[in-house]
């Protein structure tokens, strides 16, 4: 019998001439628990179901001061559950990181989903949800512009999803949705592409609740200026606010602006990206069900046509996107878009 002592450098010879262990992402993926699939569809369900919120919060409440109201609310409440939780090292931030989420707040929140509220007084919720869908082909344009060729099954993507934005826009050009309705929702969808894209360029919070929550008081700062400035505040009665508008804002704080980026930020780190992903082509579906059964908003011909065509360039983006790549990129993760 050999003594311990003995095998000591025949143990080392054979772990030097052994090949190195598998990266992480070669590893075999983790069973999904049912933790996992409840926060999917929570995500799946409540991010769907912010548009027809947002239609009927503007019932009777002003665009820009409703979103204002929301982000901030959302905003005070996020970092308060981080002082108690963590003390004031969970708010802790450099200069640059602070600057950079006021940035991507900014371009994500008052750009992206502030015109996005403004665009749905001229546009049903479920033709605004399929505009919104988009976002990940506007993704594609700017990452090749960042220098990173992308691949051409993305471009072919691209060029599916634009077919379908104009077949979605062919109703605006009838005259039966207001067209300035439908280019504010485009513009709102390159921004939103545009604070995703910087987002993972500078420097950002490590904390992504901390990040999260300054990027929606930033948000809810600048939607308070703009809605002030568009003179919002002149004949706002608040007594006159419905309690729909009331309830619906109420559902886009705790679950659209809280609980859904919460369950999506965690399924980052507990599901593979490119499940979290389908994320960005069911919502418009889920929009579009719950615009006419709730509000009774009409499925017409072009908008289930061209609905179908953005899905379909969505999901060929998103699926090519997100396959794993070299091994050493594979296992990193996007950092997680304030989107509600």
């Amino acid at each position: 019998m050999t003594s311990p002592a003995s095998s000591e450098p025949a143990t080392a010879k054979a772990q030097a001439q052994s090949p190195a262990p598998p990266l992480a992402d070669a590893r075999p993926a983790p069973r999904l628990g049912g933790a996992v699939w409840l926060a999917l569809l929570v995500v799946y369900i409540v991010w769907g179901s912010t548009y027809l919120a947002i239609r009927i919060a503007l019932e009777t409440m002003p665009s820009f001061l409703s979103a204002a109201a929301r982000f901030l609310t959302a905003g005070l409440l996020l970092a308060g559950y981080l002082l108690v939780r963590q003390g004031p090292a969970g708010l802790k931030v450099t200069r640059r990181q602070l600057a950079s989420s006021a940035l991507v707040g900014l371009l994500l929140l008052t750009g992206g989903n502030g015109l996005v509220v403004l665009g749905e007084t001229f546009v049903p919720s479920g033709l605004t949800a399929l505009l919104v869908a988009a976002v990940p082909l506007w993704m594609v344009v700017l990452t090749a512009f960042g220098g990173e060729r992308p691949k051409p099954a993305e471009l072919a993507g691209v060029l599916l999803g634009l077919l379908g934005l104009g077949v979605l826009s062919a109703p605006a050009i009838g005259g039966s949705v207001r067209p300035a309705g439908v280019v504010l929702i485009l513009i709102a969808t390159l921004l939103w592409a545009a604070g995703s894209f910087v987002s993972k360029k500078i420097p950002m919070p490590s904390n992504v609740l901390a990040a999260s929550a300054y990027q929606m008081l930033t948000a809810g700062i600048c939607n308070l200026l703009v809605g002030l400035v568009r003179g919002e505040q002149h004949g706002l009665d608040l007594g006159a606010i419905s309690g729909r508008s009331w309830l619906a804002l109420a559902y886009l704080v705790l679950f659209g602006s809280l609980l859904a980026f919460t369950a999506y930020a965690w399924l980052l780190r507990a599901a593979p990206l490119t499940l979290v992903g389908t994320y960005a082509y069911v919502n418009p579906v889920v929009a579009v069900l719950l615009g006419w059964l709730i509000l009774a908003e009409p499925l017409t011909g072009p908008t289930l046509a061209g609905g179908a065509i953005v899905v379909a360039g969505v999901c060929l983006v998103v699926s090519v996107s997100r396959r794993p790549g070299r091994p050493g990129r594979a296992g990193r993760s996007p950092r997680p878009s304030a989107r509600s």
